[in-house]
């Protein structure tokens, strides 16, 4: 038996038929190019981050769970100066007790905002669980109940910066602009780090103090560079996605100008305490592993999100980023304009994880989001080959039988969701 009959026979014990299979291996083998191109990106990222450790002198010392106050941590002291180097920071903090990305955002701007200020948001709506943490949808402890101002410029029709709004909208009180980096659930383009460096650049020109905060969720290691390097003062992120490398069971970053990451330690613990307290629990293995393998699970994960493009789109539904189009981010979005499909969907790609593979996905309110979602793909980000697999059910789950090779565009209804 031939190699590629052994994987398809593999391929048929778990339900995806001859058919599926040969439309998916069509798929990829046209996107080897692309997949070469992000290989190499990967190695300029992989070398970044072994540098940094190197020039750390991470030893097994660093491994050591540490409890209590946490004084002299020296596996999460090395951590952090880990991450300043990979993001060319002058500080970073980089700890489990932030308990995920808008965690790890609000630290950022309750720590650098004070009453009276205002936060700008250059690029439109923010992220769904911010309007919770800015006010925009009233909540206890937000940044409105403590006197800090709002604006926003949404972007203009063809996803550009409006330069004209931005302008007029920067005040005196204008404290910092929170520019997120990928689209999230929304339908505009994700920033690249050059657009990124092009806005920074002239909100500077406006206003030379203003902070410039990138929220850098789903976004690291996608380029070869990162937005520090074309003048941001702050990147936050979560350690559940990009840099943990689907290791990290929990956790969050800042990294940037001294002064505001020495802002958010204290926000985070206490004044006068800093970084200085915060034990590593047991957990500090897993960030390093998982920073380490990051590079190679972002490329793995970018991968899978090119494949499950080319596919719906010959499927022929709408997907954003469309199939060619270059990456920022890991997020690739299908709108199925049903809530049936989206099920549907969503239960083909719970068929095929490695964890609960069992079980039935039920949409769920989840907190501090307006959309319903759940069931659980897996611990981290799959691979390549199981996403392949993942993407296969799902489309078998939406088209049973022949039809699932069949082009077709569900209407009136528009979910979109985010994939792997």
């Amino acid at each position: 038996m031939s190699h590629n009959n052994a994987i398809q026979q593999q391929y048929e014990r778990l339900g995806i038929c001859k058919e599926v299979y040969a439309f998916g291996a069509k798929t990829e083998e046209k996107l080897k190019a692309r997949f070469d191109a992000l290989d190499r990106v990967t190695e300029c990222n992989q070398l970044k981050v072994l540098r940094a450790m190197q020039q750390a002198k991470v030893s097994a010392e660093c491994f050591q769970a540490t409890n209590g106050y946490g004084y002299n941590d020296l596996g999460r002291d090395t951590l952090e100066a880990v991450y300043a180097a990979c993001f060319c920071a002058e500080d970073a903090l980089v700890r489990p007790q932030i308990t995920c990305g808008t965690h790890a955002l609000a630290l950022a701007l309750l720590s650098n905002l004070r009453p009276g200020d205002e936060l700008l948001s250059p690029v439109g709506k923010p992220y769904d669980t911010l309007e919770s943490v800015i006010g925009i949808r009233p909540a206890k402890g937000s940044l409105a109940e403590y006197g800090i101002a709002y604006r926003q410029v949404d972007l203009l029709p063809d996803g550009s910066f409006d330069y004209e709004k931005i302008r007029a909208a920067v005040t005196k009180r204008t404290k910092l602009a929170t520019i997120q980096r990928s689209k999230g659930y929304a339908t505009r383009p994700t920033l690249s780090v050059a657009r990124i460096g092009e806005l920074v650049a002239f909100l500077k020109s406006v206003k030379p103090d203003i902070i410039c905060m990138v929220d850098n969720c789903y976004g690291e290691f996608v380029e070869e560079k990162e937005p520090l390097e074309v003048g941001a003062d702050l990147i936050v992120g979560s350690l559940i996605k990009n840099p943990g490398g689907g290791l990290a069971p929990i956790g969050g970053y800042l990294a940037g100008k001294k002064e505001c990451v020495e802002n958010a330690a204290y926000r985070l613990t206490s004044p006068g305490l800093g970084k200085e307290v915060g034990a590593s629990l047991g957990v500090i293995q897993s960030f390093y592993q998982g920073l380490f393998l990051a590079p190679t699970v972002v490329n793995a994960a970018l991968k899978g999100a090119i494949f499950a493009a080319n596919i719906y789109e010959t499927l022929g539904f709408d997907v954003l980023p469309n199939g060619s189009e270059d990456r920022h981010d890991i997020i690739q979005a299908v709108t199925f304009h049903n809530p049936n499909a989206m099920i549907a969907f969503c239960k083909g790609i719970q068929a095929a994880a490695p964890v609960d593979s069992y079980v039935t996905p039920e949409p769920w309110a989840m907190p501090g989001y307006d959309s319903e979602g759940g069931g659980r793909l897996c611990t981290g980000p799959l691979h390549r080959t199981e996403r392949r697999r993942a993407n296969q059910a799902a489309a078998r789950g939406l088209f049973p039988g022949r039809s699932d090779l069949a082009p077709c565009k569900i209407r009136n209804f528009n979910v979109a969701a985010k994939t792997l």
